[in-house]
């Protein structure tokens, strides 16, 4: 299992763009990618379960991938936000 953290510094949160390339990336991956933010947890690969999450500037994610090309999914999925939200 391989995880990171990050505080969304976009003023619009993970908005309809960002979260659709996060769950564009997260389906290229075999693993499955969650996310969580407070008590709420989704797959990354299901665009209404992210947007339903309504994730905020300021709030604090956690990101976990797991299976075979996990290392490979967190480290895309962490430069896909990094870059975008």
């Amino acid at each position: 299992m391989e995880q990171f953290r990050y505080t969304i510094k976009d003023e619009n949160g993970i908005h309809a763009r960002p979260a659709g390339l996060l769950v564009k990336c997260a389906k290229g991956f075999q693993s499955v990618v969650t996310i969580e933010c407070g008590s709420n947890k989704a797959p990354l690969s299901k665009l209404f379960a992210l947007m339903g999450m309504n994730i905020k500037q300021g709030d604090t994610v956690s990101v976990t991938a797991e299976g075979p090309d996990e290392a490979a999914a967190i480290q895309a999925v962490q430069d896909t936000i990094e870059k975008n939200a």
